[in-house]
C-alpha cells in the first residue's frame, strides 16, 4: 500500500497544497517550494494544464518531486488532451514510475487557456476516467486484456461544497465513488458550514474529504473570486475583512478556518497560486503542527 493511501485510512490529520508546473524544462523554483513545505505537508498536487495552459507533465514532475524531496506527489490527470489509449499509457507510465496517487478532472475547455485553437478530446468525462483507473487496479486494461501487472493507484477527484446545485454535485459524485474513489479534495470553502451540510449529505459514502483553501490575498482578488467564479461562496463578513485588511488579514482567515475545518474534514487541501510562505504562515498561525 502506498504511504498516502496508508495516511488516508488513519486517523492523522491531512494537508496537501496544489502546485502548478513551470512553463519549460527548468524544475528548480518547483522543487525549492516543495523543499520549504518538508514537515508541514502530507502531499503536493501538480495540476495538469492548468486552466488549459501548456505546462510541463504532471506525472514527470510528480516524480521528480518525490525522488529529490521524498514528499508524496498527487498527480492531476484530465480528460481534456488524451483519448482512452493515451489515457491508459500515462496511467500506466505514472505506475511505472511509482507515482500512485491522482486527482481526476474533466478538464477546461482550450478556448480558454493559451493554446484557443487546440482540438479537445473530451473521450471521456471525470466520472469514465474514475472507471478507467480502477480496471487497470484490477488489471486489465479497457480492452478487457489483462496487464502483466495490475496498478495500485489512490484515486482522488473533486468536488464542490458550494455547487449551485448541490444535489447534482451530489449526484455526480456518487457515480464517481460507484466506480472507485479513495479520497476527495474539494473546491475552496470559506464557510465551515457549508463544509459541514456537505459532509453530512455525503456521510454515508465513507471517503475521506480534504477541504480546499483558497488564501485570499487581496480585497481585489476577493471581489474577482467572488464576482467571476461561479460556486464559490465567500461570506460577507470574509469581504469586509479583506476591505480592510489584505495579504495579513487572508492568512488570518484560512488559519481560522483551518481550526473550524479540523473538526469536520479528513484534511485540508491548499490552493496558494504561487506563494508557498503562504501556506508556512497559515499552517504556523493555526498551530496546525
Amino acid at each position: 500500500m502506498n504511504r498516502f493511501k496508508e495516511k488516508l485510512l488513519s486517523k492523522q490529520f491531512l494537508v496537501t497544497v496544489e502546485l502548478e508546473p513551470p512553463k519549460g524544462i527548468n524544475t528548480e523554483k518547483l522543487i525549492e517550494s516543495v523543499n520549504q513545505l518538508k514537515g508541514i505537508v502530507d502531499a503536493v498536487n501538480i495540476t495538469d494544464g492548468p486552466m488549459a495552459n501548456m505546462r510541463t507533465s504532471a506525472i514527470a514532475l510528480s516524480y521528480k518531486i518525490k525522488k529529490e524531496t521524498d514528499i508524496d506527489a498527487i498527480f492531476h490527470l484530465t480528460c481534456r488532451d488524451r483519448n482512452v489509449i493515451a489515457l491508459q499509457s500515462e496511467l500506466l507510465g505514472a505506475g511505472v514510475l511509482g507515482i500512485n496517487n491522482l486527482l481526476i478532472l474533466t478538464g477546461d475547455e482550450p478556448k480558454r487557456g493559451d493554446h484557443p485553437k487546440a482540438t479537445p478530446v473530451f473521450e471521456v468525462d471525470s466520472v469514465g476516467l474514475v472507471g478507467i483507473v480502477n480496471t487497470l487496479n484490477k488489471g486489465y486494461d479497457m480492452a478487457g486484456t489483462s496487464l502483466n501487472e495490475k496498478t495500485n493507484f489512490a484515486v482522488g477527484v473533486a468536488a464542490n461544497p458550494t455547487a449551485l446545485n448541490l444535489n447534482l454535485e451530489i449526484e455526480r459524485l456518487h457515480e464517481k465513488i460507484e466506480k472507485g474513489v479513495d479520497f476527495i479534495q474539494t473546491q475552496p470553502v470559506y464557510n465551515p458550514e457549508d463544509l459541514a451540510i456537505f459532509m453530512d449529505k455525503i456521510k454515508y459514502f465513507k471517503v475521506p474529504v480534504l477541504a480546499g483553501i483558497l488564501p485570499l490575498k487581496s480585497y481585489k482578488m476577493t471581489q474577482h473570486v467572488s464576482n467571476n467564479i461561479p460556486g464559490i461562496n465567500i461570506p460577507e463578513w470574509t469581504q469586509k475583512r479583506m476591505e480592510s485588511g489584505g495579504r495579513a488579514e487572508g492568512v488570518k482567515i484560512a488559519a481560522e478556518l483551518v481550526k473550524d475545518l479540523k473538526n469536520i474534514s479528513k484534511g485540508i487541501h491548499i490552493m496558494p497560486l504561487g506563494d508557498t510562505n503562504m501556506v508556512i504562515e497559515i499552517i504556523e498561525q493555526s498551530k496546525l503542527k
